[in-house]
């Protein structure tokens, strides 16, 4: 299977580059060519994300020194600030303490503990890679989940099976009397399964639901913000306030409805237990609740290092609030005769430095900083690094060999449908494609075509842009979807067609909630209803509003 896998990859690599014809064809060519090679993953994604520093100059669209500049951008300043934080975190247990904290504090009711676990994953996924926010909470969940299966019918309370695997079956002779507390496959209750299943679908939905709330919080989200400073260098209206004041209300919506659609395809259509305050907990709860508050007191009292982990973030997340929050003046402004040198990538790699430099114990103990760098490189994503300078090379070719201009005109006959409805076909569109391919190459691959799109139209390109950025990342329905999806259904509590019943759902939800914050308060806080002036206006029109 492997050898023929090689093959197709080979004949792809071999047959798809024909010798284009000249200008416009020749960039659209390698949008073309890399837009396949992203989707059918013939090559690494990282390597394909290489072709334009090769075929640019090839084509003489660009230098190759012009190429070059476009691989390292303010984006990658602002993911290694992030990953510097996302690993003290990671390496001094923050996250399982956050994560314990907000579990207990809504109950261990099946849904509501379901609710606070994909609460807590959502939350740590608003700053650190999705991935990452699903590797913390899962080994916790899997936890929870061990004690609940054990707990009343089988009388074997308290005995935590310490590898964690649900599925573990004693290799001991039947006899042994500690055999009889593993539970196997065939005598869990139906109920049972269904619990782990929505626990788990949740958990991995959640880290893609909470990335969406913040630039920093997801790859495409990034990109956006990035390839928008570049392709239009006036326009200094997304930060990290506005942005996070548009997504919020977005990924609270899809939270909630997403666990009760998860809670009614799995566990059943009562929610009784809504505005049940009854108090009387089963033995399944009660087992729930002693591992989680095992859990938490194995962690200790908190330690410095969390202590000065959590300072930090709180630090960075207040000034990326304040820096220019736009209703007011914010702490940028301390620096006039500087304006617009000061980015939140500046802020995020000046407290990620802290952590190199910072010393981890008291002077009484040999020095060793909060992080090292073998442990950030263990975390950091180069992969997305150079898929993402690969996006931005691109955007530039089709900048200067007039290909976006191609496309506007080509797009012009749009402008006569409603905004809105240009706008859901290419959210559809995204949402349809980033199930099969990489959230980071989708966004890369549509950026280039969908402010030509905007411009076209005449409508502002925000209007366009930031809905698909967002639905760039409803990517729910497959375990190779994304990796958080992968990581989860690699510990075996659910099928494919478990994840595709429930992924259908989730994508109409979050189209809807996303399309609800463009037509509403997305509209007054980006000024959607006008074209703004940091966007060319194309021969033939004058002002539009949709």
């Amino acid at each position: 299977q492997n050898a023929r896998t090689r093959s197709w990859n080979l004949l792809f690599v071999v047959l798809l580059p024909p010798t284009p014809l000249t200008g416009v064809a020749e960039c659209a060519f390698v949008l073309l060519l890399m837009a396949v090679f992203w989707v059918t993953e013939v090559i690494p994604l990282s390597m394909t994300a290489m072709l334009p520093a090769l075929l640019f100059p090839m084509f003489g669209i660009m230098k190759s020194s012009n190429v070059a500049k476009e691989y390292f951008k303010d984006f990658h300043f602002l993911l290694v600030g992030v990953i510097c934080l996302a690993t003290s975190i990671e390496k001094w247990g923050l996250h399982r303490r956050i994560a314990l904290r907000l579990v207990s504090m809504v109950g261990v009711n099946p849904a509501w503990l379901m609710l606070g676990f994909m609460s807590g994953c959502a939350f740590l996924s608003m700053w650190v890679q999705n991935t990452s926010a699903v590797t913390m909470v899962m080994p916790i969940v899997e936890a929870v989940l061990q004690q609940i299966l054990k707990a009343k019918e089988l009388g074997c309370n308290g005995n935590v099976n310490p590898d964690l695997q649900l599925y573990a079956q004693p290799q001991s002779d039947q006899s042994d009397p500690a055999a009889a507390c593993v539970p196997a496959v065939v005598s869990r209750s139906q109920q049972d399964l269904m619990m782990c299943k929505a626990m788990c679908i949740g958990i991995a939905y959640s880290s893609n639901i909470g990335g969406i709330t913040t630039l920093p919080g997801t790859s495409p989200n990034l990109i956006f913000s990035e390839y928008l400073n570049q392709i239009y260098p006036e326009c200094n209206c997304i930060n990290f306030g506005n942005w996070l004041l548009m997504c919020l209300p977005i990924s609270v919506i899809m939270l909630l409805l997403t666990w009760i659609w998860l809670y009614w395809l799995f566990l059943g259509s009562d929610f009784t237990f809504l505005w049940q305050c009854d108090g009387v907990q089963s033995g399944k709860e009660k087992a729930a609740r002693k591992v989680i508050e095992e859990e938490y007191k194995s962690l200790g009292a908190i330690r410095p290092q969390e202590i000065f982990t959590g300072m930090v973030f709180l630090l960075m997340v207040v000034l990326w609030l304040t820096r220019s929050p736009g209703f007011m003046p914010g702490w940028a402004s301390l620096f006039p005769h500087h304006s617009g040198y000061i980015t939140d990538a500046t802020v995020a790699l000046l407290l990620g430095f802290l952590f190199f430099i910072v010393p981890a114990h008291g002077p009484d103990k040999k020095y060793e900083a909060m992080i090292s760098w073998d442990e950030f490189q263990a975390l950091m994503p180069w992969k997305v690094a150079l898929l993402v300078g690969g996006g931005f090379a691109l955007a530039e070719g089709a900048k200067v060999s007039g290909m976006s201009l191609w496309v506007a005109k080509l797009l012009m006959p749009l402008g006569d449908m409603p905004v809105l409805a240009t706008v859901t076909v290419a959210c559809i569109i995204v949402t349809t494609l980033t199930e099969v391919t990489s959230n980071a190459a989708t966004i890369t691959i549509f950026l280039p075509i969908l402010s030509p799109l905007a411009e076209a139209i005449h409508v502002n390109p925000l209007y366009v842009l930031i809905p698909t950025t967002l639905c760039t990342s409803f990517s729910f329905l497959l375990p190779v979807s994304n990796p958080p999806n992968a990581v989860v259904f690699s510990y075996g509590h659910i099928t494919i067609m478990d994840m595709v019943k429930a992924g259908l759902g989730v994508n109409v939800i979050g189209l809807l909630a996303v399309l609800l914050a463009v037509a509403t308060w997305g509209v007054p806080l980006f000024s959607l209803d006008t074209y703004p002036d940091w966007a060319p206006v194309l021969p033939g029109f004058n002002s539009t509003i949709p």
